[in-house]
């Protein structure tokens, strides 16, 4: 429960990296960056801690493996040689912050050009920043950046790649249901946040979109997680990719009613 309570803290002070760094212009990109690469990554850095960078390098190859695999995208290439992934690692939080803008974050993506950015004392960068940011990547690389999806998806997919995503949400989304704040997946899946949204919005539903996700691919079998983002990569509607690939769930109220019964049975098994 702290971990998953930090991960919401974490996300809650840098709202929206992933989406507002899309827009954002990143200015020093200069040639006095060092590199070291891998297989998948390209690490830049100036003067921030050698141990620190090779860390990065070793943890962005393990968080790769690790969210290709729990997404169930066994054919996943990835990316290799130009295609690699680059992190840029800034000296300090005042750098990343004047060549971002994004004051307020730990770090941030662009998916569209597999650029994340962050620096070496952000808080939960190994456990948490540097796997979300990867699965944002990952997911977006496997299903299109044009792909339209709920926010909930996206966000469920980075937030089961952290340490601590995958901790603590069913007993809040349990929580939720008895205090009746629960969101309903309808509602989430139309559910638009910003940086201004209510943090007992934003804490409930983003322990409801850890929670099934963690659902979809440990109760509905990883092919048919795999199944459903091809399927929306091939240019599918959310709830038609999700009718294809679970077949049970004609609608998002019979996803919803399952995912409920589960998280009953869980709460069950620990009393």
């Amino acid at each position: 429960m702290k971990l998953f309570i930090f991960s919401l803290f974490f996300f809650i002070c840098s709202f929206s990296s992933s989406v507002f760094a899309d827009r954002v212009g990143f200015q020093d990109k200069s040639s006095a960056w060092q590199n070291i690469k891998s297989d998948h990554f390209i690490v830049l850095y100036k003067k921030a801690p050698q141990q620190f960078v090779e860390n990065t390098l070793a943890r962005a190859e393990e968080d790769y493996q690790k969210t290709a695999t729990t997404l169930g995208f066994t054919r996943y290439k990835g990316w290799i040689g130009s295609s690699r992934v680059k992190i840029y690692i800034y000296d300090d939080a005042g750098a990343y912050k004047n060549s971002s803008g994004l004051g307020w974050a730990a770090g941030s993506v662009v998916t569209r050009s597999r650029t994340i950015s962050a620096y070496p004392s952000a808080s939960g960068f190994f456990d948490s920043t540097l796997p979300h940011e990867i699965g944002h990547i990952i997911l977006r690389d496997f299903i299109g950046t044009d792909a339209v999806v709920p926010l909930w998806f996206e966000e469920g997919v980075a937030m089961y790649q952290e340490e601590s995503g995958r901790w603590g949400a069913d007993a809040d989304v349990l929580r939720a249901l008895v205090e009746g704040r629960f969101i309903s997946v309808e509602d989430m899946s139309s559910l638009e946040l910003s940086r201004d949204s209510n943090v007992e919005l934003v804490r409930i539903f983003y322990a409801e979109a850890a929670s099934l996700v963690r659902f979809l691919i440990n109760e509905g079998e990883t092919y048919r997680f795999a199944r459903l983002c091809r399927e929306i990569k091939n240019g599918s509607r959310f709830d038609w990719a999700l009718k294809k690939s679970y077949m049970k769930y004609q609608t998002l109220q019979g996803l919803e009613e399952d995912w409920k019964d589960y998280l009953g049975h869980e709460k069950s098994k620990k009393h």
